[in-house]
């Protein structure tokens, strides 16, 4: 079987991610040409950000690329595009500040943090061998034992997607709050804070829905060939 009647709302969702992903850039785009009142740029907002939080030793570093950001938990160092370093406007200082937020909960122990660290090994396994292990029980129905073993590979790799989502959302909140407290931004600029920190949510979002819907599919497949 080809085509499944899951099909339908995975199309949707895919659908979903290809807006997100249009959404979080026209929103950067957009407050990156908005200066905050402060006058920082992404990286001394950053800086500010991890030395308030006793985070002296974790470097800020440029990278290339936009849209590039993320903090590395195994060298512990904030890697921010160079669009984001080196400016000074409302997206900047959002996306330094969101991961600063993922330092901090690593300093905290943040518990989903925490699992999806303890998570990566498995998965980054996992997710390699599961596609090769599903597409081979598609194909040979007697070996529907590697589609259900595929199964199982793949749920690690959208629970660890799911894990995700609370880990960004956190992170966003921690950044945003500590951003107005600390007088990065002004309230009136937290309604743009807050619109480029959810454009990127939303990418996260759309990305463990499309993962939950093939693990449906796959289930379901898996159990109509057991019951026939």
């Amino acid at each position: 079987m080809f085509f499944h009647p899951m099909d339908f709302l995975i199309i949707i969702a895919f659908a979903l991610s290809l807006w997100a992903q249009f959404r979080v850039k026209g929103t950067f785009n957009k407050w990156a040409t908005v200066p905050t009142q402060s006058g920082m740029t992404g990286y001394e907002a950053a800086r500010r950000m991890l030395d308030a939080n006793g985070l002296y030793d974790v470097p800020v570093e440029p990278v290339p690329g936009r849209l590039s950001d993320h903090y590395d938990p195994t060298q512990r160092v904030v890697r921010l595009s160079e669009p984001v370093y080196y400016e000074n406007s409302i997206a900047a200082v959002s996306v330094a500040c969101h991961e600063v937020g993922h330092a901090i909960q690593h300093k905290v122990h943040y518990p989903m943090l925490s699992l999806r660290h303890t998570m990566f090994p498995v998965v980054n396994f996992t997710s390699g061998v599961a596609p090769l292990l599903i597409l081979a029980g598609l194909f040979f129905q007697q070996f529907s034992f590697l589609l259900g073993l595929g199964i199982i590979f793949f749920s690690a790799a959208v629970a660890f997607q799911l894990v995700t989502l609370p880990v960004e959302f956190n992170a966003s909140n921690r950044a945003r709050d500590l951003m107005i407290a600390e007088g990065y931004i002004t309230n009136e600029e937290e309604r743009g804070v807050a619109k480029v920190l959810n454009a990127a949510a939303l990418t996260y979002v759309a990305a463990a829905l499309i993962s939950l819907l093939e693990l449906v599919k796959y289930i379901m497949i898996f159990n109509n060939r057991n019951n026939d």
